[in-house]
């Protein structure tokens, strides 16, 4: 058998070739014959000559092969005690109506389409409707507000936006409409109409002007086939947050993405076709674009789309009840559901009174996965536990133990070892490469493999500023960390401003904004602290304006209402503290980096540049105490 570090050698010694061959394992209509080209950016754009279909690669050839009844989408919700199934007859039917519905309505190759939606099958249908016309969906994840959905129908001027009436959520019901309402209220660019789905647990008035019956939409719409598109045409855009608070496209181009997905699949995941691939997250998120939805499609599998909670909808045997009834070969989460199953299990009693016959392997991936999370779900489960490192950008995993290899020991802490595609360094602040066990920033050679960005959605600038100007000749991931003497690599936590909550990335920028526009507050910073169960979570630091008179308590239960409303629920906004004085630099930068030592109780040095050295005492005593509760 092939091992891993034999596959990384291929690939170094012909990428072209390498991805060439790989690229074989999808339908083109014209075959590319190109494999990386770096004329038109540094960064690479793969199988320029290339033609095909995302929704033709995911749907309608496993049809022509015979696999028509075979289950495509599985739709299991926790919220409604419901389930559906989907051949892939089913499924291609439905989408190429839902395609031409859209069609029907002025939609046309390159056209934007927003998806906001919940767990719902008509969500994927959404998506693979857009693909099929050639159009770019791009899906807002639910759990943002309406401030953050309309700063992404701005940037991305969708000529429809797919919606639902609501999502479900344990307790308690999300108004998708009414934040979509008020998105649009706050948004310059106005879509041509909004199609919304009615869910029974809560239908809506739709305005007669605006809105569209999901039904009526769909009523009489033609059936169309899959529209030929470039490879280097985009298929979506997913935006996720920078230090800025501005959120940033991230585009994906369709031929490089799926060939990397199809790849992944079989040497990663080591999943076949026909059998049952679970990733436990929102199609909001990238892993729910890439694993959900287009990477076990591609490959042939049934993947199942989950609408509830790793705890809570009922309880903590909730994922195992799923992969037993449903022979889940593959399970890929967060080790933050696997913390939350943990804690409310801790001697896995749910494992134990079902049948996990099926299961070969679980994947984590979205933030670092502690060792005693990994070591309790490998003893508990019996199967290999593979901690994986990627990230929006990529679209696809960076480093990896890939079980369709010889599987490699695991080190406690790493994701093990890069994947064909990215070569990974790390690099000091001037640019220069770093020998075994030198922390510094995590980078990758360039040319970047098919599958990761090419360029953010109408800012190719930004793309080159926040990822290949620091270090010319590289990608910067924004990453810190280490690579051994073996070459695995370890990854010690984000350099940057951007906080990562239970997998869900989220700039300070934007919770800091949040918080700045409460009329008591003169200045504020958000650090991102550790947190036992969802990994990091955010805390507020606030000082208020002279002359407030306002209680403290009355305040801080508004500042966290207030990120609650203007960023979602998903921040997990629930610490905060009113301070005399932020400790900062004498040019006035803040000690973020400082105070987050502070937090998690790690050694820190005081920056000679520090303006008061006493600023810092009134932080460690508050922190101190907050992370002790």
């Amino acid at each position: 058998m092939t091992t891993q570090r034999q596959a990384f050698a291929r690939w170094q010694d012909d990428p072209s070739a390498f991805w060439l061959d790989a690229a074989a394992a999808i339908s083109w209509y014209r075959k590319p014959s190109i494999g990386c080209d770096t004329t038109q950016s540094s960064s690479g754009r793969w199988f320029v000559d290339g033609e095909l279909n995302a929704c033709y690669n995911a749907v309608d050839r496993h049809i022509e092969a015979g696999r028509g009844e075979q289950v495509a989408l599985l739709h299991v919700s926790a919220m409604t005690g419901s389930e559906r199934r989907h051949t892939y007859r089913e499924l291609r039917d439905e989408v190429a109506k839902l395609a031409g519905a859209l069609q029907r309505h002025g939609v046309t190759a390159g056209d934007r389409v927003v998806i906001y939606m919940p767990m719902v099958s008509e969500a994927v249908f959404a998506m693979l409707a857009c693909a099929r016309l050639g159009a770019i969906h791009s899906v807002v994840f639910g759990g943002f507000a309406a401030p953050e959905l309309a700063a992404r129908i701005d940037d991305a001027q969708p000529q429809l936006i797919l919606t639902a009436s609501c999502g479900l959520e344990p307790g308690r019901i999300v108004d998708y409409h009414a934040l979509l309402v008020r998105a649009l209220q706050l948004a310059k660019h106005q879509p041509r109409h909004c199609i919304v789905l009615q869910r029974e647990q809560a239908p809506v008035t739709l305005r007669p002007e605006h809105d569209v019956d999901w039904q009526d939409f769909l009523r009489d719409a033609p059936s169309v086939p899959p529209v030929v598109v470039s490879a280097t045409a985009p298929l979506y855009i997913l935006y996720t947050s920078g230090t800025t608070g501005k959120p940033k496209g991230v585009v994906r181009d369709t031929g490089g993405y799926l060939v990397a997905l199809a790849w992944s699949m079989r040497h990663i995941y080591d999943t076949a076709a026909g059998e049952t691939f679970w990733a436990a997250s929102d199609i909001g998120w990238v892993v729910g674009h890439s694993y959900i939805v287009y990477g076990p499609l591609v490959q042939g599998c049934t993947t199942l789309l989950y609408e509830g909670k790793p705890v809570g909808t009922p309880d903590a045997g909730a994922y195992w009840r799923i992969i037993e009834s449903h022979r889940v070969a593959t399970l890929f989460t967060a080790p933050t559901a696997i913390r939350a199953i943990k804690r409310e299990d801790p001697d896995g009693h749910h494992m134990t009174s079902v049948k996990l016959h099926s299961l070969r392997a679980l994947f984590l991936a979205g933030e670092r996965a502690d060792p005693d999370t990994v070591h309790w779900a490998s003893k508990a489960l019996g199967v290999p536990v593979i901690d994986h490192w990627w990230q929006t950008e990529t679209g696809w995993p960076m480093v990896a133990n890939g079980l369709g290899f010889k599987t490699l020991p695991i080190k406690a802490g790493s994701p093990t070892l890069p994947v064909p595609g990215f070569d990974i360094v790390v690099l000091n602040n001037e640019g220069r490469v770093l020998g075994a066990h030198k922390q510094g920033s995590l980078a990758v050679r360039l040319p970047l493999p098919p599958g990761c960005l090419p360029t953010l959605w109408n800012n190719d600038d930004g793309f080159c500023s926040a990822y290949l100007r620091e270090h010319p000749g590289y990608y910067t991931t924004g990453d810190g960390g280490y690579i051994d003497e073996d070459g695995y690599v370890f990854v010690m936590g984000r350099i940057d401003d951007v906080i990562n909550v239970a997998g869900h990335r989220l700039s300070t920028g934007e919770l800091e904004q949040a918080l700045a526009s409460h009329v008591a507050v003169a200045e504020c910073a958000v650090i991102g602290v550790a947190d036992a169960l969802k990994g990091t979570v955010p805390v507020g630091l606030v000082v208020l304006k002279a002359g407030v008179t306002t209680p403290a308590a009355e305040i801080v239960l508004e500042l966290i209402a207030r990120v609650r409303s203007e960023v979602g629920p998903v921040a997990s906004f629930q610490r905060c503290h009113i301070v005399s004085r932020l400790p900062k630099t004498r040019s006035g930068k803040v000690l973020r980096a400082t105070m987050r030592a502070i937090a998690d109780d790690r050694p820190y040095e005081v920056p000679a540049t520090i303006e008061d050295p006493d600023a810092l005492d009134e932080i460690r005593h508050l922190l101190s105490r907050s992370i002790s509760r």
